[in-house]
């Protein structure tokens, strides 16, 4: 859990500027202001024109939830891996327990992340009127209410479930090749994860930017609905394509790819440093004694 933590906070904070030009490219009407050609582009118009912090705004709120999320979500992986490992596959590694426990690991860090989802993509849009995250949270709370933190649970599963499987299984296989003695090797676990989380990342791109409309509900986007608020999946699905048509379910796909890879590479990275350096020093420890 500790390991799984600091990894946590540190993927976040470290690649927070590019998640911010993310959800910018995935906003289905943006403001003639906003239009970014490529991350680059974005992130130097967003410093020129907002200010040296504003693609760091809301990084705070961010960072509080990862420690526990992540911690729940590395600590639950672990546990179910080797757990499912020895029913399906006594001894060796299943890919399938490896999926399963991806999947379930998931819903416990999707509850504790979906708040903090819905305030930071809200703090990132462009001219957004939160300034702090106690300001979001209040006016999210008394103009939508409680449900709305977790208005895109179900999508966020929707996307993070077959995300997490599909990461966890590539992680897990690339492993095998790169480092069938399972030892602590940072450069497989940093080439791993970065794979891992590109093939992922693009995979469940249009998921994700519907996971952003529910989250931040976008004032032009909502004019095409005539409920008033966007609830639910298949309403986000229905919403997208009225708005941009197909290729609106691929947008920010090029910044969530480069967003993904050096995320789960130091997600992954630094995760089994920190595992490796605790349980060398248990070991120390119990060899001392």
């Amino acid at each position: 859990m500790v390991a799984g933590a600091v990894a946590g906070i540190l993927e976040h904070c470290v690649m927070y500027p590019v998640d911010c030009v993310k959800t910018r490219m995935q906003s289905l009407q943006p403001d003639p202001a906003a239009r970014y050609r490529n991350v680059l582009e974005a992130l130097w118009r967003i410093i020129r024109t907002e200010g040296l912090w504003r693609p760091m705004r809301g990084l705070n709120v961010t960072a509080t939830g990862a420690g526990p999320a992540h911690a729940l979500y590395f600590a639950c992986y672990e546990k179910l891996k080797k757990t499912l490992s020895d029913v399906i596959h006594p001894g060796g590694n299943s890919h399938i327990a490896n999926g399963a426990a991806g999947c379930v690991a998931t819903l416990l860090h999707d509850a504790a992340m979906n708040p903090v989802e819905v305030v930071k993509q809200r703090m990132q849009m462009y001219n957004s009127p939160y300034h702090r995250v106690t300001d979001c949270v209040r006016a999210v709370w008394q103009n939508e209410g409680a449900g709305a933190f977790y208005r895109s649970y179900t999508t966020q599963l929707t996307m993070n479930v077959p995300f997490q499987a599909i990461h966890f299984m590539t992680y897990e296989f690339l492993q095998e090749h790169f480092n069938p003695q399972r030892r602590y090797n940072p450069s497989s676990h940093v080439l791993s994860g970065a794979c891992a989380g590109a093939v992922a990342a693009a995979a469940t791109t249009p998921l994700d930017v519907c996971k952003t409309l529910l989250n931040t509900q976008e004032s032009l986007a909502l004019n095409s609905n005539i409920t008033g608020h966007i609830t639910g999946m298949a309403s986000a699905f229905r919403t997208v394509y009225q708005v941009g048509g197909v290729t609106a379910y691929f947008r920010g796909v090029q910044a969530r790819v480069i967003y993904q890879i050096p995320s789960t590479a130091i997600a992954w990275s630094v995760y089994e440093f920190f595992k490796y350096l605790i349980t060398k020093r248990q070991e120390e420890r119990r060899a001392s004694k």
